[in-house]
């Protein structure tokens, strides 16, 4: 069994376990307040096998699952775990950092990973077909990481009450996943420059909104 495939199931396993044990879920969800105040820093690791319901499970997984096996080929079980890890916690870190003035801001979920998976991704292989459920024709990834941003950038500009999902931990996670991506193969990043361009779109205007017009944090 490989790396992608244990940190799949050991991911499922405990949102599972999570859905149904509410103390397990508040213990280990990324909260601002308890990481400033109580210095429990294993939230910025833990939040990331954690997931709202489901369908997040199943989205932020299943992205996994495609995208795992190009950044697994392109830099070996080491790079995986250095970029998907690396994400989940660069991505929770910013996620501080940009709310670090709402001690009440909780969210959980793999995104950060995710993202960063996705992005370094991209970097090595841009026209990767995705087939998703029953629809035939390939979507490349490029877009499929464009969607996947696009609507990961809304929600996070427009939350739903008891949302929970770490949104703003993709824009962190996304940045290592690249950076992780141009310092290991910077030719191919570069020959990819316009792909991983169309695809940051979303996460330029969420930058925007956060550093410019201040909207959020």
């Amino acid at each position: 069994m490989n790396i992608l495939l244990l940190v799949i199931i050991a991911t499922s396993i405990i949102s599972f376990i999570a859905f149904n044990n509410n103390s397990i879920f508040e213990k280990y969800k990324f909260n601002v307040g308890a990481i400033q105040n109580r210095k429990e820093y294993i939230r910025l690791l833990s939040a990331g096998f954690l997931h709202a319901d489901i369908m997040h499970l199943l989205f932020n997984m299943m992205t996994l699952y495609f995208f795992g096996p190009i950044v697994m080929e392109g830099f070996g079980n080491i790079g995986f775990i250095i970029v998907y890890f690396g994400s989940i916690l660069l991505g929770n870190m910013f996620s501080l950092f940009i709310y670090q003035k709402q001690p009440w801001y909780s969210a959980i979920g793999a995104s950060g990973g995710v993202s960063g998976i996705l992005f370094a991704g991209i970097a090595l292989i841009p026209d990767l077909k995705i087939y998703i459920f029953f629809i035939p024709i390939g979507i490349p990834g490029f877009i499929f990481g464009l969607l996947y941003f696009s609507y990961s950038v809304y929600m996070m500009l427009n939350p739903r009450q008891h949302d929970n999902i770490g949104h703003a931990a993709h824009l962190g996670g996304a940045f290592f996943g690249l950076v992780y991506a141009v310092i290991n193969q910077p030719a191919r990043a570069m020959d990819n420059a316009l792909y991983i361009g169309i695809m940051a779109v979303p996460l330029l205007y969420l930058s925007y909104e956060i550093f410019v017009r201040k909207r959020i944090g």
